[in-house]
């Protein structure tokens, strides 16, 4: 879960480069994984180490496409 707290950061100053609508899209997908981290918390702990990989890398693809597509610029 701290590996979740560490990607917050990210999606949270997305709003350097990506523009309102997208920030809040970001942030909505953030807190659907945290309630999923919570849901895994006990049944499925070795998810858990996985969840903030696929966080970061969704956080990194959506931004990276988001400034090909839409021209998002810092």
């Amino acid at each position: 879960m701290s590996g979740m707290a560490c990607a917050f950061f990210l999606y949270a100053v997305s709003g350097l480069v990506a523009p309102w609508w997208g920030v809040t899209i970001l942030m909505l997908l953030w807190t659907v994984m945290f309630v999923l981290g919570c849901l895994w918390w006990t049944p499925h702990p070795k998810r858990l180490l996985f969840l903030p990989v696929f966080a970061v890398a969704l956080w990194f693809g959506l931004i990276t496409g988001g400034s090909i597509l839409f021209d998002w610029t810092a």
